[in-house]
């Protein structure tokens, strides 16, 4: 029966270590004594493994000190190392493997080594998936040196420990990890780039991980990994880093097609996927030289480009790049490609943040002198026709492009020089129909660019300067589009102001009194209860509901 009484009396207070009159160079010194003494065991069983069978005890017993899969936990990594050691010795010496003929009792202590190997291996991928970043990294490393022993003696083969075995299981461990960015890191820099057998295995557990659904972190883990390896190799190249020696002798991991075709599957598997719109557009713009130099058969790609082109928008216009690398580089055929350039000129482009690299693509994609006029006079006309509602930095460069296309169609210059014959009571009939989505129907060529003649009133000096370089003589060859297409709202306030060797010509008007309300009406003042009047202009003009 426990002691009834005083509360206080009853219950002993824990001393706190600190309070315990020890110090603390003498509780470190202890500390260092038990991890001295830790490591002496670990080290005592791990040579009795290494001199007799009988020991083969130890092996449990380093097991169930290496406590794995915890979440953030922290497992002895020195029991990790030492086995890791053993079971490389058990394996380069065969210990692992059934001899022809081997006895019952042969048999038993196989099975009970692979068993324990086996548990091992779990135990390392536990480590991969949730430990702290530095035991990922160890447990990575310990888990690689399994794979090369097992490649190199395992009688299953290189083959099968590679694509079914326990890389396997290591691929899919470090895509899953718990903030596993520096494990990713740590096995795409030392293992995946810097040897050749790793990465086409990498590619190929890719294709085959992505074949089905994932979430989109998962994907973006993928699409991280497969964007590492950016450098498709030539036809002269060699492959010479290998991380299993046996790889050497493997017909298809020294061969460039092959590995092209494993990088080609792993990215389709990817391009397949539930993709978000970001992921998409984070692929289209590395498709030209990133994902592109890897297909052997690039027409695969058709379908995932044409299907972001239809998507409209930004997407549309970083799925222009990719075709037009197909177009140029892989002489591919693409029907209705400037029809579907056309459609995507639009109030947007002109606003969007891509608008340069649009104008970069669409320059070459009309350069040619074999396209019909009428289809240049489209792309002409309709830009002009933005350009009254553009911002200024999208208009200083729609007036060069429009003079360099004239240079190089000079035929479409009639639509400068074509006289007005208006009405007085209906104005000028423009024929150009801004609905049409075939560019060689709209009728622009029989149209004229007073679009541009206006601009040669707008606000902007710098702006209404630019545009009336269409009425003078072309006497400049063409002009260097690459010097108008980075303008910003900010560049042009900065050449006004930035340098102040510019002088003023004219003192600009400003507000002298600064109004106390602006989007509001007035109402009586009050110091004096004076009526102040109306609203402000801005407040007239809008209704504020």
């Amino acid at each position: 029966m426990a002691p009834t009484g005083d509360g206080a009396k009853g219950s002993k207070k824990r001393k706190n270590p600190k309070d315990s009159g020890v110090p603390s160079s003498k509780r470190r010194a202890v500390a260092e004594n038990q991890s001295e003494d830790a490591m002496a065991k670990i080290q005592e069983l791990e040579e009795q493994i290494s001199e007799s069978r009988k020991y083969y005890n130890n092996i449990a017993i380093l097991l169930s000190m290496l406590p794995a899969g915890q979440a953030g936990g922290k497992p002895n990594l020195a029991v990790a190392v030492a086995l890791c050691r053993v079971f490389c010795r058990l394996i380069a010496g065969g210990n692992l493997s059934e001899p022809r003929g081997a006895a019952e009792n042969e048999k038993v202590i196989v099975a009970w080594l692979k068993e324990r190997c086996q548990e091992y291996q779990k135990a390392l991928l536990d480590i991969v998936r949730n430990a702290d970043a530095s035991s990922q990294i160890t447990a990575l490393t310990l888990s690689m040196r399994l794979v090369n022993e097992r490649a190199t003696n395992m009688p299953e083969g290189d083959i099968y420990v590679w694509t079914f075995g326990l890389f396997k299981a290591v691929f899919e461990a470090v895509v899953e990890a718990q903030d596993g960015e520096a494990l990713r890191a740590e096995f795409l820099t030392n293992f995946v780039k810097a040897y050749d057998d790793v990465r086409y295995f990498t590619f190929h557990h890719v294709s085959e991980y992505a074949a089905t659904p994932r979430t989109s972190e998962t994907l973006q883990v993928l699409i991280s990994m497969l964007s590492e390896c950016d450098t498709a190799p030539t036809p002269e190249h060699e492959f010479e880093s290998f991380y299993n020696k046996n790889a050497q002798k493997n017909k298809k991991l020294v061969s460039v097609n092959a590995h092209k075709k494993r990088a080609q599957e792993a990215w389709l598997a990817i391009l397949r996927n539930n993709l978000s719109q970001s992921q998409r557009k984070a692929l289209l713009r590395i498709m030209s030289h990133t994902i592109e130099p890897w297909f052997s058969r690039p027409e695969l790609l058709m379908d995932f480009l044409t299907d972001s082109y239809d998507v409209g928008g930004a997407t549309s216009l970083l799925a222009l790049s990719g075709l037009f690398y197909l177009i140029q580089e892989k002489n591919l055929d693409y029907p209705q490609f400037y029809t579907k350039l056309y459609s995507l000129l639009d109030a947007d482009l002109l606003h969007s943040k891509h608008r340069s690299r649009f104008f970069r693509l669409m320059n070459t994609f009309l350069a040619s002198t074999h396209l019909p006029a009428m289809l240049v006079a489209s792309f002409i006309k309709r830009l002009s026709r933005l350009a009254l509602n553009a911002p200024p930095a999208a208009i200083v460069a729609i007036v060069p492009w429009v003079y360099n296309l004239f240079k190089e169609h000079p035929t479409c210059t009639f639509m400068l020089h074509r006289v007005v014959r208006d009405d007085p009571a209906t104005g000028f009939p423009d024929p150009f129909d801004p609905f049409e989505p075939d560019p060689t129907r709209t009728s622009a060529i029989d149209s004229s660019l007073w679009e541009l003649e206006t601009l040669q009133s707008h606000y902007h000096p710098n702006v209404a300067s630019i545009a009336r370089i269409i009425s003078e003589q072309f006497t400049k060859q063409s002009y260097n589009l690459e010097d108008f297409l980075d303008y910003t709202y900010q560049g042009m306030l900065h050449a006004e102001l930035g340098t102040g060797e510019k002088p003023l010509k004219k003192l600009p008007v400003v507000e002298y009194q600064i109004p106390k309300r602006i989007f509001t009406d007035r109402g009586l003042e009050e110091d004096g209860g004076v009526d102040a009047g109306p609203g402000s202009l801005v407040r007239a003009l809008w209704d504020f509901a």
